[in-house]
């Protein structure tokens, strides 16, 4: 298959065009691959790396927050919320790499601001939330620890 066909075939069919580019990658024909998409491909796949552990990472201030500040609420929901802390924590080990634990520890106060928003909202405002992250990264990614409850 040529470059332009491959060209064609990411336009028509990615997948067809991720199998094409692996078995070429596999018998070493790099002249032949389409390495304009090619690059695009493992960028994306990069971005959406970093998008899904900082996702797992935000659901998790998430439920420390309302488990730690809503009181009001944690006689009927604080075993949810550990267990949902619990869930995305293993769903977060399972992906972290070094190189996405660098991305999570750089993106931390940015990650916050966001769970704080969705706290909010889910409080009404009717709770007082630190306005930075209260959390180590270690703290948030340990598997066992577990806020001071107010």
């Amino acid at each position: 298959m040529s470059t332009t066909d491959l060209k064609n075939l990411y336009e028509v069919d990615d997948y067809q065009w991720l199998e094409e580019t692996v078995k070429l990658l596999k018998k070493q024909r790099f002249e032949d691959l389409d390495l304009d998409n090619l690059i695009e491909e493992l960028e994306d796949l990069g971005k959406e790396k970093k998008n899904a552990v900082a996702s797992l990472l935000e659901q998790v201030i998430r439920h420390l927050l309302l488990l730690q500040y809503w009181t009001s609420e944690s006689e009927y929901n604080a075993v949810h919320w550990q267990e949902e802390i619990y869930n995305f924590r293993i769903q977060l080990r399972r992906r972290i790499t070094t190189n996405l634990r660098n991305y999570l520890e750089s993106e931390l106060n940015s990650i916050y601001k966001d769970a704080l928003g969705f706290v909010k909202i889910k409080t009404q405002n009717s709770v007082s939330l630190p306005p930075e992250c209260p959390y180590s990264l270690d703290q948030i990614l340990d598997i066992e620890w577990l806020p001071s409850l107010s």
